[in-house]
Parts: C-alpha cells; structure tokens; sequence
C-alpha cells in the first residue's frame, strides 16, 4: 500500500470520528467545589450509554447441584464429522490444487473471518463503532460465508458469554474444559442457565437493524449458497479446477480453518497466556490465536475493556481486523471507533493485572 495511504489511514485515528474512554482522576474537582465519585468499573458509561449487556456481572454465580445431564446433538456431531474428515482430504488435495484454487480459499477465508471480527464481532455484538450500509451490507455477507450461527444469534450468545464469563451461564465456559469451549458446546444442548440468563439481555437494537434480522429470516439458503456452493463452483466454473478440489479445499477446508480458528478464541485465549490487565477473570493474552484470528487474541484486554474497537491496546499489531476498520474510516464507511485511553488501561493494569505487561 503506498506510503501516502497508510499515513492517511493513520492520522484518521486521532481524528473525532474515534471517540476515547478516558477514567477521570480520583478526586478531581467538578463545576468549581463538587467532587466526582470514585471512577465506576466501567468507564465507558459516557461514550456507548446504549450498551451495558456485554459488561461482567461478577455478582452472578452458579446454582448449587450437580450439573444437569448432557443432551447430545447427533445431527451436529455427525456435520461436524464429515466437514473435517472432507477438510482432512483436502488436506491432502493441496499439493495438486490450481494456484488460483488456493489463491481463492485464502480470499474467502479473510472474507469469512473479517465477517465474524469486525460484523458479529466488534460492530454488532459490542457495537465499538458505526458503519454505513455498504460496509454493512458487506459484513453480513462475509458473515454469512464464515457460516457460524447468523449474527443475532452470535451476538447474543457473545453478550452472554462476556456477561456471565466462566460460568455455566457462559456458552462456552472454558472451565469445562479445552473441548467444550472449543467446539463441544455446539455438540450439546445448552446448559439451562445459557437460555435463563441469556433471555435477560437486551437485543432491541439488534431486532431494530433490519439487515441483521434479514439475515436472520433468509439464513439457511443465504448459507448454502455463499458458504458452500459459491465456493465450490467458482474454481471448477472459472479455471477448471476439478470438482473434488474445489470442494475439498476451497470449501471443506477453508471453511473449518475458519471454525477453528475462530473456536481458539473461546478455548485457548481462554486458557493458555499472560492476564496483564486484570488476573481475575480466566480471558488471557494469546498472540497466536491473533496470527489466526485477525487481532482477536488478545483477549484479557477485550474482556477488560470490550468496548474498545480495536479488541486491543495496540492499534495494528498482529490485529489485520483494526487496519481493516481504520481503512473503512478512511473511505467514510465506519466511524465513531470507541477506543480506550492510555491512561484508563494504565490505571486497570496497576489495579488489577497479573504483573506480566511491559509497563508494569
């Protein structure tokens, strides 16, 4: 990208289309003698007073008594079966692909995952910045080729998930294990207290957007055809791919790199890495699951601040998803990016992280 563009996208940053949390100073005075109150938890009241659900509710813990009995969900465990024995096939297809085949299966797989991290993730589930329909409209259909419940549903289930972190309330409580969080808890019916507190939320402004309930009412054919048969007939139609490449690789393979690293946010962000921001919830530091997942990994700073657009303290480093927003602010498709100051997470560090940041 030439020099002149990046410094554009750059010094859109600091301009007022990113509005920043600051935490006011412990005891500053206010209209001349009125002191202000000790700095809430949540510092970004000011800035995002529609969003509140996706905050931790540390109040909230587990019932007492054994867990209810899992119910298996065969038709899932079988689909999900058959997808990664195609991707373990196509796997082996590589060596023998077409250089635009695999050209294309990287293309979809960006595509699909900038659907789930800068749609269902960033704009829709924490609503961190704003996007004018072209760049929405291109959001829902990446995310529906990333095929991972449509964006109501995901939203939802990730509100719920921030909210009610690491307990059975959580969808994908990693205290349940590295599977579970994984991809068991998609294999399963969902913990009663998932669909109790989960129904507590408020989604009025995801049932006001009207391309979010779109998506929704058209999701299975949407699905079919952007996640699965576009993929495949784009190589055997355009270059003469042969059908079982197209399908093994373009499709099969593509689309269970994306489930899986996206899945690695819920299990290993949650598992394995340093806490810097605050040691007291479970969400870590994981750079790799970032390489994979577009910026996502940096998860115990999301967890702390998930009003923050670029889901990090660092603006591009290793976050493809905050250079793909800060280009869309460049050509007036998203604006008013939350973004936290250096000061705010400064003070979190010193009150709460676990000693690990550079700063510290």
């Amino acid at each position: 990208m030439p020099a002149h563009m990046l410094q554009e996208i750059s010094s859109s940053y600091t301009t007022t289309t990113t509005t920043t949390i600051t935490a006011p100073p412990k005891g500053t005075l206010k209209n001349g003698g009125e002191k202000l109150e000790k700095t809430p938890l949540y510092l970004g009241e000011d800035i995002r007073p529609e969003m509140k659900d996706d905050i931790y509710d540390p109040s909230y813990q587990d019932a007492e008594g054994p867990r209810p009995k899992l119910e298996y969900v065969w038709r899932n465990i079988i689909l999900m079966s058959l997808l990664h024995l195609g991707a373990l096939y196509g796997i082996t297809l590589v060596p023998t692909c077409k250089f635009y085949t695999l050209l294309c299966a990287y293309v979809y797989y960006l595509i699909s995952v900038l659907g789930i991290t800068a749609g269902a993730h960033r704009l829709w589930s924490h609503r961190t910045y704003k996007a004018r329909l072209p760049l929405r409209l291109f959001l829902i259909f990446a995310d529906t080729m990333a095929f991972q419940n449509d964006v109501y549903e995901w939203a939802r289930d990730h509100r719920t998930h921030h909210k009610f972190s690491e307990t059975h309330a959580d969808p994908h409580n990693s205290r349940r294990g590295f599977f579970f969080s994984h991809v068991g808890w998609l294999l399963v019916r969902k913990h009663p207290a998932v669909k109790e507190k989960g129904g507590t939320l408020d989604l009025s402004d995801l049932k006001a957007e009207k391309l979010v309930m779109f998506q929704r009412r058209y999701y299975k054919p949407a699905v079919l055809l952007m996640c699965f048969i576009l993929p495949t007939l784009v190589p055997w139609f355009f270059w003469g791919e042969t059908f079982l490449h197209s399908l093994c690789v373009a499709t099969f393979l593509r689309y269970a790199i994306v489930l899986n690293v996206t899945w690695l946010v819920n299990s290993a962000a949650h598992l394995y890495g340093y806490r810097p921001y605050d040691k007291n919830i479970d969400s870590r530091e994981n750079i790799l699951v970032s390489l994979g997942a577009g910026g996502e990994g940096f998860h115990n700073y999301h967890h702390s601040f998930p009003y923050d657009y670029s889901a990090s303290e660092y603006r591009w480093h290793i976050n493809f998803t905050t250079f793909f927003i800060d280009c869309m602010a460049v050509l007036g498709l998203a604006y008013d990016r939350k973004k936290v100051s250096k000061a705010a997470v400064l003070a979190r560090i010193k009150r709460t992280g676990d000693g690990s940041h550079k700063s510290a």
